[in-house]
């Protein structure tokens, strides 16, 4: 009788002890799939959390909702709407990698009780070597260059070939945050005249620390740009801000060049700008929906150059993202403030 009493007590014990130290549950996308964080990345989730995957969420989702506390949202394949967030009752808070919430409902998401986090200031300065990195390719034709070594039908350079300067040239950027900012600093090494257009100017000794000059007006800094840099976030405000009637303003020989969100450019009025040549070319990180379809126009235009989202897709950026991300849940799960923490 004592030896089975203590058997009893001794498992007990364990299932009580399992229990209290069991990681909590999160949801997410499948690492390593389409959308979802890279498979380097999983042990440095995995180490805190139980991850169930979205594909087999929503397969059995009575074995695992009344046990999600977290949603890790890296990319837009998971659609945090009404049903879903109904569907998970214990859900403290929804992490998204990246600055962006733009596809987020954070007032909706609130409404559930639940908190948003986002990766600020991580991300800022690989997005602005992104930007930097367009400038140069697109303005030297780089990728054209590549292109010719590697399927040239004829020895001759032809007329096609010559770039443009970016030392010495006028960049005007839209959008003076923190991204922005560091832009400017970079492009200072270029010796580049730098003009910005911001919903509120920059204190003065900023604006001297990277030679940066206000514009007071977006025409002002459209018409003597030669190269325009985007880098605002996505809202109401800037939904379409850069159209035919802004394209018009700029200089026939400048460079479009968006590292914020594809919906900031009208493609529409992108395609017809670089087909009319109305601008000289354009570098795009981002564009509407990503990727674009194949057959889409932007994609056989000679003057554009277009990337798959890479502006905070390096080794080193997307695990201190990947780390923050962990940060902010680990808080929210065990009552603490999460330092990132996005208010409606």
């Amino acid at each position: 009788m004592t030896v089975c009493l203590l058997i009893k007590r001794n498992m007990w014990f364990c299932r009580t002890l399992c229990f209290i130290m069991e990681k909590p549950w999160v949801l997410a996308t499948t690492f390593g799939r389409r959308g979802g964080i890279y498979q380097c990345f999983a042990p440095l989730i995995e180490k805190h959390f139980t991850v169930i995957p979205y594909d087999k969420f929503v397969v059995r989702k009575e074995d695992f909702a009344d046990r999600i506390q977290a949603l890790i949202v890296w990319g837009v394949n998971i659609k945090v709407d009404h049903d879903l967030l109904q569907s998970l009752p214990n859900l403290k808070v929804v992490v998204n990698g990246g600055v962006g919430v733009d596809h987020l409902d954070i007032p909706l998401i609130n409404s559930f009780g639940v908190k948003v986090c986002n990766t600020p200031h991580v991300v800022d300065n690989a997005t602005a070597d992104i930007g930097m990195g367009l400038m140069l390719a697109s303005a030297r034709n780089i990728v054209k260059g590549h292109n010719y070594c590697e399927f040239r039908e004829s020895e001759d350079l032809s007329e096609a070939f010559l770039g443009t300067d970016v030392s010495g040239a006028a960049l005007g950027i839209i959008g003076m945050g923190r991204i922005g900012y560091k832009v400017a600093k970079r492009a200072q090494g270029f010796e580049m005249k730098i003009r910005y257009y911001n919903r509120n100017r920059r204190p003065e000794s900023e604006e001297n620390a990277v030679g940066a000059t206000y514009c007071k007006s977006m025409e002002e800094l459209l018409q003597r740009s030669d190269f325009v840099m985007v880098v605002v976030n996505l809202s109401p405000q800037t939904h379409k801000l850069i159209g035919a009637k802004e394209l018009a303003m700029m200089k026939p020989s400048a460079t479009l060049i968006n590292i914020s969100r594809g919906l900031v450019v009208d493609q529409d009025a992108l395609v017809d700008a670089l087909q009319k040549k109305v601008i000289r070319a354009a570098a795009l990180d981002v564009t509407y929906p990503e990727p674009l379809p194949r057959d889409h126009p932007l994609l056989s235009c000679p003057n554009v150059i277009i990337l798959p989202h890479l502006g905070t897709h390096t080794l080193e950026t997307s695990k201190v993202m990947v780390e923050r991300m962990v940060t902010n849940a680990l808080a929210a799960l065990t009552g603490g403030q999460p330092p990132d923490e996005v208010k409606a």
